[in-house]
Parts: structure tokens; sequence; C-alpha cells
């Protein structure tokens, strides 16, 4: 592998993870015959042949595996070390790879926003998804920081937590419930109820806490995002329990219903794998997090005190 250029690891890298060349081509801003002329010889330095096709699907051969997974050791140690003499420079610079729960999405780019101004050399790329999803992007330790609401069990991980995650009974504001206190668990199993897809924490914590009541209720809609799930409790389709957070908007078109054993009481956690070492950029959106999200809360307050929520419900 002599005569390997830097240039060539990218290519193939880009290629490997997106499994095909056009789109390689596509990041790079190159031209298809670029990108497959870089391979070959990338390929003929190697010995062995990198990929395979096997119809229209492009596959990594044992080879490619290997150098696929040696490319992302190469490119996050020069990243390391360029983040390191920006550091040394007195700046802050480099890439922050975050990886966000779907519920997360409604407060993280608030705090990302005056971050990004007190850093602006410092690029971020943030990935959105459910909790299995962040699972296998920690496996893959494809990003820095995961923001999740469940840390997981099975993993050797780090995690703070930093702010709290209330779940709450969200229904229609015009619903018969609304204006009722102290209402029994059990009232639940009359109502239709709308949940998320299997593999989502909240889902998890809500099948928990009715299986431990011994309630089974209604579901009449299975959706996958949070979005989806409150544009059907304000066309009067069910109510459902989300996360407080996800209520920082259209807050006059729902109700948080006053039911026994509510709010689930759970909290945001910042999460990376343990023996991880953070880089420079990564550690310091940490820290940053921690003194923000003491921001964000106060902001909530304000926002819980012009609700019809009940007073153990808000934030706090």
């Amino acid at each position: 592998m002599n005569q390997a250029t830097l240039h060539q690891l990218k290519v193939f890298e880009a290629a490997a993870r997106h499994g095909s060349f056009t789109r390689a081509a596509e990041e790079l801003f190159l031209t298809q015959p670029t990108v497959s002329m870089q391979i070959k010889q990338l390929t003929k330095s190697v010995g062995l042949p990198l990929f395979e096709q096997v119809g229209k699907r492009l596959y990594l051969t044992e080879a490619g595996r290997e150098l696929f997974a040696t490319c992302r050791q190469i490119f996050e140690t020069i990243a390391q070390f360029e983040m390191k003499v920006a550091d040394l420079k007195g700046l802050k610079q480099g890439q922050l790879r975050l990886s966000v729960i779907t519920t997360a999405k409604y407060f993280i780019p608030r705090l990302l926003g005056p971050f990004c101004e007190l850093y602006p050399g410092i690029d971020i790329s943030l990935q959105v998804t459910n909790h299995e999803g962040i699972l296998e992007r920690m496996t893959s330790n494809m990003d820095d920081l995961y923001i999740m609401s469940q840390v997981p069990e099975h993993l050797d991980v780090n995690c703070q937590a930093f702010l709290d995650n209330p779940l709450v009974v969200f229904a229609p504001a015009n619903h018969p419930l609304a204006k009722e206190k102290n209402i029994p668990i059990q009232r639940l199993a009359n109502e239709p109820f709308i949940m998320r897809e299997p593999g989502s924490g909240t889902r998890r914590a809500v099948q928990q806490l009715l299986e431990e009541q011994g309630i089974s209720v209604k579901v009449k809609l299975e959706l996958g995002s949070n979005e989806a799930i409150k544009q059907a409790i304000a066309g009067g389709l069910g109510i459902s329990v989300l996360s407080r957070h996800t209520l920082l908007t259209d807050t006059a078109e729902f109700s948080i219903l006053d039911v026994e054993h509510f709010p689930i009481q759970r909290s945001w956690y910042m999460v990376h794998p343990s023996g991880k070492q953070l880089s420079i950029v990564a550690r310091t959106y940490y820290e940053y997090l921690l003194d923000a999200a003491k921001k964000f809360v106060e902001q909530t307050e304000l926002l819980s005190s012009s609700l019809p929520v009940p007073e153990y419900s808000r934030v706090e």
C-alpha cells in the first residue's frame, strides 16, 4: 500500500459508506469515472479486490471491510490532530458528530445555535433516529456523543444526565378529561390510544408502566414520529404519552391530563462508549450542554406557566 494516497482512501471510504460510486462522486464533487479510477488504482495498490458487484448492488470484500475500518481510524486520528493543533492556537475548530433520539430534536437544535455562534469554526453533523438506530450507530462508533433518554444496559458506556425528560399524557385541548384532577390510570383503558413504533424508548417506558399497573389500552394507531402523533391527537384520533419537551410549540391544540402515576420521570443523557477518547470539540460541547441545559429549563418553566398543565407535570 506504499502507493496509496489519502485522496484515494477518502474516495474509497465514501464509496464503501454509501455502497455506491455514484453517491460517493456526488458527495465528493467528483465525476463517477474519477471515482472508479481512484478505486481501481487503490485496488491495484492493495493487491486484492475491495468491492464485488452482485446484480446492481455493491458489496465490500473481506479486504474491503478491513480497509474501511482502517480508513475510519485514520480519518478520526487526523481529525483529532487537526483539532489539537487548533486548540494549541487558541481556536476551537473541527467537526462535532451528534446522534440524538427522535424526541431530542425538539430542544437540541435550540441548544446548538448558541454553541455555533460561540464556536463558528466547528461544523455540526446531527443525526436523528430512534432508540435502536442510536444503538446501531453507537456500536459502530459513528459519532462523538449520543443524546438519549434510556441508557443501554448491555453496552459499556459512560453517561451523564443533563436534563429532565418527563413523559406525560397528551390529549386534545377539548378532551372531556382535560379539566379533571387525579384521573385514575385505569381510565386510560377506555380511551383510544396512539403508540410510538416498536423500538421507541418512549413506547418501552409506557408499556412498562401499564404492565406494572395491570392496564391494557386500546391501541388505535402506531406512528413512527412524535409529529405524526401530535397531528393525530389534534385530529381527535386518541390520546398518547409523549415527552413534555414535544410541547414547546402549538400549545393551544393540546392539554396534558392529570393522570395517576404520571409523569413518568426520565432524564436526557449524554452517552459515549467507555474508553472512547472524546475530541477537544466533543469535550467542549459536553461541558457547554451541561450549562446550557440549566438555562433551557428556565425558559421551559416560563412556557409551562401559560399552559393547562397539572402542577407536578411541569418541567423542573
